[in-house]
């Protein structure tokens, strides 16, 4: 039996009463969310109530055919986006670590969640073919309210069991990558600018995911977004997400992490000295803010010299004297498409099958690749 072209299989799984058969809401609710609209947004775009959306989205109901045409052209998603394929993992929102929670919009939010979905399913389409990383981060337990010693104790233990040695991480989103964190960067366009990095341990799919920002253009702070979240991933599984007492000790998580206090302690200067701060900058690859933080954290910069150097800080803004290059940036996923590609495995015909538009396939593969250029060196 020859098989059909995808439009008209689906065509043809349809019933005669002008109802879909072959409807998957979750994907609508990806789709909708990617597309940053509300229920009610969308209910007003394909004339249907919002309450025919969310049983929609929720499978107690199927649209008519006419309006799932109407879903495709409205969210810009072919209609096959909308039939049984490849499982779309939910990241459910409670517990998204968003830095950001309370100065970005919950719709903008909520479309950066679902590209992170996205990318996760693709992910699990990739390791059919090729294997990955296994998910090897262990969580950390700590007591209700830990003390700062205890956080501190904690980032050591995860350097330890991380592999990492004495000195500088050599490279973080690399760190987490290899022990099975899918690592992606936001795209630059569409997204709002005010989503910070977050990530979510507590995945459909099993595997933590990290989202990174494509404004932090600097290694520095890449790092440090890095850092952070592993930091979440690790200490906060189950916490309430977005809570300033969180926020806060994952931020010492990362100090500890990326500047173990043992190491680092005696060479802060106890005072605003920039050429030993940018000395410190190079070698440990963080920002100037966070060690002049660090400086006053450890009780080496008094009080007066820690707001003259905040001072001076502002005055310079971002990018901060000193770049460091560019951020670093995750790399599995890309790798793994392109050994696909090598292996003579096309991704047009895994995004036809997975029945995901293959822009939106490239996007993800993309956002999980070094933007580094190449040099390829061949025959003339």
């Amino acid at each position: 039996m020859t098989e059909q072209p995808p439009r008209v299989a689906a065509a043809r799984r349809r019933r005669s009463s002008g109802s879909v058969a072959d409807f998957d809401g979750r994907r609508l609710a990806v789709g909708r969310r990617l597309a940053c609209m509300t229920r009610a947004e969308l209910a007003r775009r394909i004339e249907v109530t919002p309450a025919a959306v969310t049983q929609f989205e929720r499978g107690a109901a199927r649209p008519t055919t006419t309006v799932l045409t109407r879903l495709g052209l409205t969210l810009g998603m072919p209609e096959e986006f909308f039939s049984r394929g490849l499982d779309i993992p939910e990241v459910p929102p409670s517990t998204a670590h968003f830095r950001s929670l309370r100065s970005t919009p919950a719709r903008r939010r909520e479309q950066a969640l679902a590209f992170g979905e996205l990318a996760l399913a693709v992910l699990d389409l990739v390791e059919r073919y090729v294997d990955l990383p296994p998910m090897r981060l262990r969580p950390i337990g700590l007591p209700p309210q830990p003390s700062g010693a205890e956080i501190a104790d904690a980032a050591r233990r995860a350097r330890r069991e991380l592999s990492v040695g004495t000195g500088p991480v050599p490279h973080v989103v690399r760190l987490l990558e290899a022990h099975g964190v899918l690592v992606v960067r936001l795209p630059a366009e569409g997204f709002d600018p005010r989503v910070d990095a977050f990530s979510a341990s507590e995945t459909a799919s099993g595997r933590p995911l990290v989202l990174m920002s494509p404004l932090k253009d600097d290694k520095a702070r890449s790092r440090f977004d890095a850092a952070h979240e592993l930091g979440h991933l690790l200490m906060h599984g189950g916490s309430e997400a977005g809570s300033t007492v969180v926020e806060s000790q994952a931020m010492s998580f990362a100090a500890e992490f990326l500047m173990p206090q043992a190491e680092i302690e005696d060479c802060l200067p106890t005072r605003v000295d920039w050429e030993t701060f940018h000395a410190l900058k190079r070698h440990w690859g963080v920002s100037l803010k966070a060690l002049v933080y660090r400086a006053h954290e450890l009780g080496r910069l008094p009080d007066l010299s820690y707001r003259r150097a905040n001072r001076q800080l502002k005055t310079w803004g971002h990018p901060e004297p000193g770049p460091l290059g560019p951020p670093e940036s995750p790399s599995v996923l890309g790798a793994a498409a392109e050994l696909l590609e090598q292996s003579g495995t096309r991704l047009s015909a895994l995004a036809e099958a997975a029945r995901i538009p293959l822009e939106s396939l490239h996007a993800v593969v993309a956002a999980g690749r070094s933007d580094r250029p190449r040099l390829t060196i061949g025959p003339r």
